[in-house]
């Protein structure tokens, strides 16, 4: 689809959310404007777990980054396929940036602080061997998901999510994403710089590669930003992220009993059809 039809078909951008259907409109045009701010660039090494850069003298920069697990190969290139036809049998809702989405997950308002059941009747069913294959790592032994998120980006659609920090009223420590049909990366940032690098934006850049699982705990789940960024989206991108409950809502926190009934109707795996699954007031 060329990009003079795409500007004629909705999409789901609202505020400062923009993708290529939207971008030719005039109130969009201001949003466009290039960052000039200094930023340092780095590149996350699994081995070591650290980021890295390499400086115009030959030398080498790093500094330790915790709180990334990567797990390559989580899913076969079998259950990938049917992961995607399954997904596709659903309904595919316009979200922001030229992102498509499908929840399953209780209605949410993050705003006004508010969550009740309405229609969550479960996790997808397919979904159930992946909890229970994430559960083998040790980072994730107690990892009761009670959230599933969708998401599906495509270079045509000029896909993208800006740096953003999940939300830690309702969701919880870890941050768990399976990453399917194409090899990406996800930018970790940090506005207002690290260690001597205080004068900018740090940037470190994650690699995906296809059918591997992330998970973002500890700093880098609740300082560092993340994001995927446009030109990192080369072909069709589609990722599933769980999430856990707060403590708020987990055994002797103050919403324990809506947390108790959230879990069960989540790990009931109810859902088979696109009937069943239930939307948010809340995008994130």
């Amino acid at each position: 689809m060329a990009t003079g039809e795409m500007q004629n078909i909705n999409c789901g951008c609202k505020g400062i959310r923009t993708c290529l259907r939207c971008e030719a409109e005039e109130s969009k045009q201001h949003f466009l404007q290039e960052n000039e701010l200094i930023h340092y660039d780095f590149t996350y090494d699994p081995v070591s777990k650290s980021a890295v850069r390499e400086e115009e003298s030959g030398t080498q920069q790093s500094f330790a980054f915790p709180g990334i697990f990567l797990w390559e190969n989580f899913v076969s290139e079998y259950e990938e396929n049917e992961l995607i036809a399954r997904m596709d049998q659903d309904v595919w809702r316009e979200s922001q940036s030229g992102r498509r989405k499908q929840d399953f997950g209780p209605k949410v308002n993050f705003k006004k602080h508010r969550v009740r059941v309405g229609n969550f009747t479960g996790l997808p069913a397919i979904s159930r061997q992946l909890v229970d294959r994430m559960s083998k790592a040790p980072q994730l032994a107690s990892f009761k998901p009670v959230e599933q998120c969708n998401l599906d980006y495509d270079r045509l659609r000029g896909s993208a999510i800006d740096p953003h920090l999940d939300d830690s009223w309702l969701w919880g420590e870890h941050l768990v994403t399976i990453n399917l049909l194409s090899d990406t990366v996800l930018t970790m940032s940090l506005d207002q710089g690290w260690g001597d690098m205080g004068d900018g934006e740090v940037r470190v850049a994650v690699p995906l590669p296809r059918r591997s699982l992330i998970v973002l705990y500890g700093e880098a789940r609740h300082r560092w930003k993340h994001a995927i960024h446009r030109k990192d989206i080369q072909g069709r991108r589609v990722c599933s992220t769980f999430r856990e409950l707060s403590e708020e809502f987990l055994q002797g926190g103050e919403q324990e009993k809506l947390g108790s009934e959230l879990l069960d109707i989540a790990l009931s795996f109810k859902v088979t059809t696109p009937s069943l699954w239930s939307l948010k007031m809340a995008d994130i």
